[in-house]
């Protein structure tokens, strides 16, 4: 009887890609991207380190040195964060797990890369937009330019619901309910849904946006037609109208989470209170008012426009 042959590199790689990441975890497709550009670096990293091409990289090449020496590679020479790292680190870590469950012939080599630690980041504080920023950004709008109505509709659903620029590019009529109580379902990171409640003004737009959209089923918020990228929808819409204008001061203060950090700092910052949060200590935006009914003939702050 001949012996099995040992299973190679990238024949684990595929496993671990289609077996485990999308049979048995369910992994969404952002996170194989994610998986999948880590793996990329990692190898041509592994490659050039020892001199070979990528198709001849082996188990034994997969070493904890080599990963501490790609983690150091990637912060001094792509000049990634130490979020970055950490997440790349993740992922190789996760990579190296599911080796780990099916050769468990070098459970040694594959604890001492489980073992390396993740590096301590700066946690920043938070910038968002006051009221009257955010009421410049949207009053500045030129609504009688080509894409001036779908910007206004944009960035008044993203600073009323703190949602994700792309939570709210893939929002469809389905998911709104413009009578009382107005409220928008919203399907975010993990597959989570959360209920938001809208204001009037916000219900309004959305209405009167794009019908033809609504009545067709589409996403109401439509992308541009010159963008190829999926990674577009990454640049938050509040930043893109800003720059347009780049007369307000808040044009310097308008980041990735501006928009979406504004209602939840609002809702959370008192007269006198600290006005600086880290992200990892922010609630999920509109978490306050998940459980609480509104009142008709009281309308609250959860669900009146600043």
């Amino acid at each position: 009887m001949s012996r099995a042959k040992p299973e190679s590199l990238f024949t684990l790689t595929q496993s671990f890609f289609h077996n485990y990441l999308q049979g048995t975890r369910g992994a969404s497709a952002h996170t194989l991207r994610a998986y999948r550009d880590a793996l990329k670096l990692f190898f041509l990293f592994l490659a050039d380190r020892k001199h070979k091409a990528v198709a001849d990289l082996s188990l034994e090449d997969v070493q904890a040195e080599t990963v501490l020496a790609f983690l150091d590679h990637i912060e001094a020479k792509r000049s990634n964060s130490a979020v970055t790292r950490n997440c790349r680190l993740a992922a190789v870590r996760s990579f190296v797990q599911h080796l780990l469950r099916q050769d468990v012939t070098r459970a040694g080599q594959y604890s001492r890369i489980l073992a390396i630690r993740t590096k301590r980041a700066t946690r920043r504080t938070v910038n968002y937009l006051e009221p009257e920023e955010a009421r410049a950004v949207i009053a500045a709008i030129d609504l009688h330019s080509p894409c001036g109505n779908r910007d206004h509709a944009l960035l008044l659903f993203l600073y009323n619901t703190g949602a994700r620029v792309s939570e709210a590019l893939s929002l469809r009529a389905c998911d709104l309910r413009l009578d009382r109580p107005r409220q928008v379902r919203l399907l975010g990171k993990g597959r989570k849904e959360r209920i938001c409640p809208l204001w009037p003004e916000t219900a309004s737009v959305a209405t009167t946006h794009h019908p033809r959209r609504q009545e067709r089923g589409l996403p109401l918020h439509q992308r541009p037609r010159n963008t190829a990228d999926p990674g577009w929808r990454c640049v938050p819409a509040v930043q893109v109208c800003a720059a347009r204008r780049g007369t307000h001061p808040c044009a310097t203060k308008t980041e990735c989470y501006a928009a979406r950090h504004a209602p939840q700092l609002r809702r959370r910052a008192s007269p006198g209170g600290c006005r600086r949060f880290c992200h990892s200590r922010l609630p999920g935006p509109c978490i306050s008012s998940y459980h609480q009914p509104v009142h008709h003939n009281q309308p609250s702050d959860e669900t009146r426009s600043p």
